[in-house]
């Protein structure tokens, strides 16, 4: 099937410069994508690739188990980033309510975009720790200052990551097995 799709005559007249210049476009996309909560920057990083691939073939340099590689990345940095929230209001003192409500507010809050990914695992944990938990208002408010500690590290970890997907598709094009 990779071959016949790399035979169709769509990707046949794309030349090395545009398929740079529409990588290069892509890859800062993903990057942009990898700091602003707006775009899902590691699958853009992932098209890239993708793209990448299709249009020079073989003379692309990419090899099948990068997109392994690239997939596993975008797999742990999105896992991490829905779990931080969680994992920030857990080790500030909070239950497993509160560790609900984060994860709760986390998919809430991506509809609020962009201050609903801070307030939404903040709210969320506050309202579980109170009305689940049974907590008063300042530790159930720890416990949601806590969940926000662990979005901010979560994009950390996803902005890390995004640069990691890039230094690998570079590797890949110009050093491994070359």
């Amino acid at each position: 099937m990779w071959e016949m799709i790399l035979s169709s005559t769509v990707w046949g007249g794309v030349g090395t410069g545009v398929a740079w210049f529409v990588t290069i476009c892509l890859l800062l996309a993903g990057a942009v994508g990898c700091v602003l909560p707006v775009l899902p920057g590691h699958l853009i990083l992932l098209i890239a690739a993708v793209a990448y691939r299709l249009m020079l073939g073989e003379e692309s340099g990419l090899e099948w188990w990068s997109f392994v590689v690239l997939g596993l990345l975008m797999a742990i940095s999105q896992t991490f980033e829905m779990l931080s929230g969680a994992a920030g209001s857990k080790w500030f003192g909070g239950t497993r309510w509160g560790a609900v409500g984060a994860i709760i507010g986390s998919l809430v809050g991506m509809f609020f975009l962009p201050f609903g990914l801070l307030l939404g695992p903040l709210i969320g944990a506050f309202v579980c720790e109170v009305a689940f938990a049974r907590k008063n208002a300042r530790p159930a408010a720890i416990s949601g200052v806590g969940s926000v500690v662990g979005v901010l590290a979560g994009m950390g970890f996803k902005m890390v990551i995004g640069l990691l997907m890039i230094v690998w598709f570079f590797l890949d094009v110009f050093w491994v097995g070359k």
